[in-house]
């Protein structure tokens, strides 16, 4: 096996191939700093609030599947071989909102909008698995509890 000296993951569908990774170098600040990808918010900088929440895909057993995770708390160096899905990601048919999006409109789900991302992110993730989830399953989805991997 060859060694290599970098990561390579996709970011919103773009390779993304780093040759200098800190190892405490978070993936947050590389979205926000780096790539400025400023959708994803720090509020708490410790996982806790989850203003800073994306998705990440992972191949098991043949099957992309996707996690809900903290950027601010994921470490770059972790990503090789993963796809990452931030807020500006998602689009609707015709560029319009997602339908989770729209449906945090519609259902007035924002009060000043900080951490509205990172719920969207949440509930994006259930909505791949389950499209018409139970108010028990969007709950659970938006409440930081650890959630099952949702696959594509």
């Amino acid at each position: 096996m060859q060694e290599r000296h970098e990561i390579h993951f996709l970011l919103n569908g773009q390779l993304v191939s780093l040759p200098d990774v800190g190892a405490s170098q978070t993936l947050l600040d590389f979205l926000r700093i780096n790539r400025r990808l400023t959708g994803s918010k720090e509020g708490c900088a410790e996982g806790d609030c989850g203003a800073c929440t994306v998705l990440v895909g992972r191949l098991a057993a043949g099957v992309l599947r996707y996690e809900a995770v903290n950027a601010c708390i994921r470490f770059l160096a972790t990503l090789d071989g993963c796809h990452v899905v931030t807020i500006e990601h998602l689009r609707g048919s015709g560029g319009g909102l997602h339908p989770v999006q729209q449906a945090m409109v519609d259902f007035h789900g924002s009060q000043c909008g900080f951490c509205t991302p990172g719920f969207i992110m949440s509930l994006y993730a259930l909505w791949m698995e389950v499209p018409e989830p139970s108010p028990a399953q969007v709950e659970t989805a938006i409440s930081g509890q650890s959630l099952p991997l949702y696959r594509v």
